[in-house]
C-alpha cells in the first residue's frame, strides 16, 4: 500500500487555480468567494468566479455541516442567494439520508455476524453481544 502512494503522482492543475477570500457575518455561514487566476497568479478573466456557502443547522443529533455552491455572477447575488443556496443543500442533504436510513433498514442482517448496515463490523451489534444464536 505504501508503494501505492509513492507511485501516485500528486500535482496541482495550473489551469485551474483560484484565489480564496472568506466573508461571515457571524450569525448564520460563510461565504468563501475563490477568484480564477493564471498560474502566474494574475486574474483570469476568461473563467467566472465561484461562490461557496457554508452554514450548520441544529438536529437532535448535533451540528449538520452544509457547504454548496451558490449560483451567482457577483458577490451582492451570493449574498442574496445564500438562503436559497442553503435551503437546497439541506433538502439534497436530508433526502441522501432518508435514502441511507431505507438501504441500512433494507439489509440482511447475519445474528452473530456483528456487522451493522452497511457492513461496518461491530458497529450495529448491541452492548453485551446482542442476539445469540446456539
Amino acid at each position: 500500500m505504501a508503494d501505492d502512494i509513492r507511485d501516485t503522482e500528486i500535482s496541482m492543475d495550473a489551469t485551474d487555480l483560484y484565489r480564496e477570500e472568506s466573508f461571515t457575518d457571524r450569525k448564520i455561514g460563510t461565504i468563501q468567494h475563490l477568484q480564477p487566476i493564471t498560474a502566474a497568479g494574475e486574474p483570469d478573466a476568461s473563467r467566472t468566479p465561484v461562490f461557496v456557502g457554508q452554514t450548520q443547522i441544529l438536529t437532535p443529533a448535533g451540528a449538520l455541516p452544509l457547504t454548496f455552491e451558490i449560483e451567482a455572477e457577483t458577490f451582492e447575488d451570493a449574498i442574496a442567494g445564500f438562503g436559497d443556496a442553503a435551503k437546497q443543500a439541506l433538502a439534497g442533504t436530508m433526502q441522501r439520508l432518508e435514502e441511507m436510513r431505507r438501504d441500512a433498514a433494507s439489509s440482511i442482517i447475519v445474528p452473530g455476524s456483528g456487522a451493522a448496515p452497511g457492513g461496518i463490523p461491530g458497529a450495529g451489534a448491541p452492548p453485551g453481544g446482542g442476539l445469540k444464536m446456539p
